[in-house]
């Protein structure tokens, strides 16, 4: 049953708050920065399990007197369980040893190293490059596919949209100071080909519906083709975001950070098919003439 709402009148605010939020985003990744992990900054990832109660605090103050940089310590998963993170400039082969004897000296606890992770500087100058040449490539296939599947006009707003949704993702992701890791860049990379998904289904039905309603406005046929679509896109979205919450909650704390990306990106990514790919075609005045006059360019 197709739904009778009228999106377009809500088209105006909708950017309003789009382009706040889009600019606050940009401000806080430009000059907040983004917490990069040990996987962009280089050095040691430690996963420890004590068996007597041990608090954050009393292995952070342990190992502040082995001069290893910046050290963060945070409880993960159970109930005596810790992540480790060091910033460790020089390579030292014997620097976990020392940290658990230092450890076990000071807490007066066995400690049970459940994981350990070394990346070093050079390694994670390359990572942190192949992830934006990846986000990169993604967006540029991106355009060439709806620029090629469809006019120019609705490449554009795709790609908008695109970069309305990581920007806004990694903006939330600088105010709360969250770490961005692979897992990260990965869940972007998802949320690409989330949005595009979902803005590509509108867009063809819009186009669709100009073909076949000759005489109405832009306006009228994005309502119609949105509404057409909104089942759908309820549907997927909720479905979706179902499977990520259950991950978010009962996955632990590797995939808390990339579920809680994917789904700020569902979430985002449907409020932009809507209300940031769909005006940007009113905006540039598509209509029934303009898919005639690209039609002829290609078939003259």
């Amino acid at each position: 049953m197709i739904k009778n709402i009228n999106f377009v009148s809500k088209f105006k605010n909708a950017n309003i708050i789009s382009i706040i939020i889009f600019s606050f985003s940009v401000f806080f990744i430009l000059f907040k920065g983004l917490n990069y992990g040990i996987d962009f900054k280089g050095g040691t990832l430690i996963e420890l399990r004590t068996e007597t109660s041990v608090n954050a605090t009393s292995i952070r103050d342990a190992l502040k007197t082995m001069d290893l940089g910046d050290v963060n310590v945070k409880k993960f998963g159970k109930e005596g369980d810790y992540l480790i993170k060091v910033e460790q400039k020089n390579t030292n082969n014997n620097l976990i040893p020392k940290i658990k004897k230092n450890l076990y000296d000071n807490l007066g606890a066995d400690v049970d190293f459940r994981r350990v992770e070394n990346v070093g500087p050079k390694v994670s100058a390359e990572l942190l490059e192949s992830s934006i040449i990846a986000i990169s490539l993604a967006l540029m296939a991106m355009l060439f596919y709806i620029w090629v599947r469809f006019e120019w006009q609705f490449s554009l707003g795709s790609i908008v949209a695109l970069f309305h949704d990581v920007v806004i993702t990694l903006g939330i992701f600088s105010l709360l100071s969250l770490e961005i890791n692979l897992s990260i860049i990965a869940a972007v990379l998802t949320i690409v080909g989330y949005s595009m998904n979902d803005t590509v289904v509108i867009y063809d039905r819009i186009r669709e519906n100009l073909l076949k309603y000759t005489k109405i406005s832009i306006s009228d046929v994005s309502n119609l083709s949105i509404n057409e679509t909104l089942a759908r896109t309820i549907i997927t979205s909720v479905t979706t975001l179902l499977a990520l919450v259950s991950i978010y909650i009962l996955g632990g704390e590797i995939l808390r950070g990339f579920s809680f990306a994917m789904i700020l990106g569902v979430l985002i990514g449907t409020y932009s098919s809507i209300f940031v790919a769909s005006p940007i075609l009113k905006f540039l005045k598509v209509s029934h003439k303009t898919l005639e006059k690209e039609e002829e360019k290609i078939h003259p």
